[in-house]
């Protein structure tokens, strides 16, 4: 089986899964978040995975990924919040994977899930972290790890 057909096939059951699995987390700013916006915004995520599976073109998932940093930033998410929702989707495909295919399938459709989401949550990381640094957010303040840098 090929790995785009079968996430087309499988978009409602994992988005469904992840949608569920993030309200069960209990992640902050998502439990305050209408549920009918989050199921959105996974479905978008999922979207932007499965035109990377059939294009084999990360460009628009990394663009979406930093898009999506600048917004929850700006909304006053933890960045571990939202990487808590690209994780989400994660794993419900690995889940449907597992469950659905056959072994001899698994390391395709999850190497190309994995370097897809890989992808996009480095990019995410990396644009939120440019912008807490930008802000002089404290949390995010990481030359205090390093001895010999500035302020030490």
């Amino acid at each position: 089986m090929k790995a785009a057909p079968f996430l087309k096939a499988e978009r409602e059951a994992i988005v469904e899964d992840a949608a569920s699995t993030l309200a069960g987390r209990h992640v902050r700013h998502y439990e305050t978040t209408d549920p009918a916006e989050v199921r959105q915004r996974l479905e978008t995520l999922f979207d932007h995975l499965l035109t990377a599976a059939e294009s084999r073109d990360l460009t628009p998932i990394v663009a979406y990924a930093q898009q999506v940093a600048g917004d929850r930033f700006n909304a006053g998410f933890d960045l571990s919040e939202v990487q808590s929702a690209f994780n989400v989707l994660e794993e419900a495909a690995w889940r449907r994977v597992f469950g659905e295919c056959d072994p001899g399938d698994f390391a395709e459709i999850l190497g190309l899930v994995a370097t897809i989401l890989g992808a996009a949550k480095d990019a995410l990381g990396r644009a939120y972290v440019s912008l807490a640094t930008d802000a002089h957010a404290p949390s995010m303040d990481l030359k205090a790890l390093f001895s010999g840098s500035e302020g030490t």
